[in-house]
């Protein structure tokens, strides 16, 4: 996948009007992202992405390895996107950049994160921002919400029901 093809499939995830609001917001998610894990383990998960999609990870980033906690994450990826987005906005398009690169890295990578962030059942946690990822992904998770995917079987014997509001009897002439 390359750079247009990565950013065109989030916009379309994030229905998002521009290019602009989806580059900042993959921007500033894998820049924050990369600020809380350690060097090592963003070029790894980087390694597998875009050239310009690595970058944010790796070369936009000053300080990897800080540690904060999930709410200190969505208060940066909050300011950072700007004005026009709330706190669970910044969460949902954190979420959904984060399933799209699940989707491009090799799973030791992708696993690797996750180690590197705290998950806990008690918690406010890392755990959050894996939410589309663990339900199944974004095709998964989308299909569910707009009721797509295979529909259940009428009960019954599974045959036509007949039209009409009688019931349709075959035997008379």
């Amino acid at each position: 996948m390359d750079f247009d093809e990565f950013t065109g499939e989030i916009q379309h995830r994030l229905e998002l009007p521009d290019t602009g609001r989806t580059v900042r917001a993959i921007r500033v998610t894998l820049m924050t992202l990369g600020e809380r894990i350690p060097e090592g383990a963003a070029e790894d998960l980087a390694a597998s992405l875009p050239v310009e999609i690595k970058w944010y990870l790796t070369g936009a980033v000053k300080e990897h390895g800080q540690r904060f906690d999930w709410q200190e994450f969505l208060d940066r990826v909050t300011e950072r996107e700007g004005g026009r987005t709330d706190p669970a906005e910044a969460a949902y398009h954190a979420r959904i950049v984060v399933d799209l690169v699940e989707s491009e890295v090799p799973g030791s990578d992708f696993q690797q994160l996750r180690d590197q962030l705290p998950e806990s059942e008690s918690d406010e946690n890392w755990r959050k921002l894996f939410e589309v990822v663990d339900s199944g992904g974004w095709g998964d998770a989308q299909e569910a919400q707009t009721g797509g995917g295979p529909q259940p079987e009428p009960e019954g014997d599974g045959g036509p029901e007949p039209a009409g509001d009688e019931p349709v009897d075959e035997t008379e002439d």
